[in-house]
C-alpha cells in the first residue's frame, strides 16, 4: 500500500513539474501566436490595476486610471490581425470556432473595443459605479469570447 502511495505521488509531482515546463514553443517564421500572447499579457497587465479600482482594493487615482484605460485602448486593436489564416498552429490556444466562426470571432472583437472604449469614457469621471461597470463589461466580454474562442489545452482540443 506504501509502495502505491509512493508510485501515485511521483506521478503527481511530475505532471506538476510538466505543467510548469516552458511547454510547446512556437515554431511559425512569423511568430504570430508569440506575438499574440503577449499583447493579451499586456492586456491583463493593464487592466488588473483597474480591476483593483473597481473592487475598493486600490484608490482612484484619476490621472493614473484614465492612462491606464488608454493604455488598454492602445493594445485592444492589435492581436487581432494575428489571428491571420496562417495563424493557426502549435501549440495554439485558439479554438477551430475562431476560423470556422469568423464573424462571431470579430463579434466578439467588436464588443471587446465597444467595452474598452466605454472604459475610456469613464475613466475621467470620478462616478466610481460607472466605473466600476465598465471595468465589469471589458472582465465579461473577455470572459465571453475565452468561453466561446479559447481552449484550457494548447491546440484548440
Amino acid at each position: 500500500m506504501k509502495k502505491i502511495k509512493n508510485i501515485v505521488l511521483l506521478v503527481v509531482a511530475s505532471s506538476l513539474l510538466t505543467a510548469c515546463g516552458p511547454g510547446a514553443k512556437d515554431s511559425h517564421p512569423q511568430q504570430l501566436l508569440t506575438k499574440r500572447i503577449a499583447i493579451f499579457k499586456n492586456f491583463t497587465k493593464t487592466l488588473e490595476p483597474m480591476g483593483l479600482v473597481a473592487r475598493d482594493r486600490k484608490e482612484y487615482v484619476k490621472a493614473e486610471f484614465a492612462a491606464q484605460a488608454q493604455a488598454l485602448q492602445e493594445l485592444s486593436t492589435q492581436p487581432w490581425p494575428y489571428f491571420s489564416a496562417d495563424g493557426n498552429y502549435p501549440p495554439t490556444r485558439a479554438k477551430p470556432e475562431v476560423w470556422t466562426n469568423a464573424s462571431g470571432f470579430k463579434n466578439a472583437q467588436d464588443n471587446y473595443l465597444v467595452a474598452v472604449n466605454q472604459l475610456v469614457t469613464a475613466s475621467g469621471n470620478a462616478d466610481l459605479p460607472a466605473i466600476r461597470n465598465s471595468v465589469d463589461a471589458v472582465q465579461k466580454s473577455c470572459k465571453n469570447c475565452h468561453d466561446q474562442f479559447r481552449s484550457d489545452t494548447p491546440n484548440g482540443q
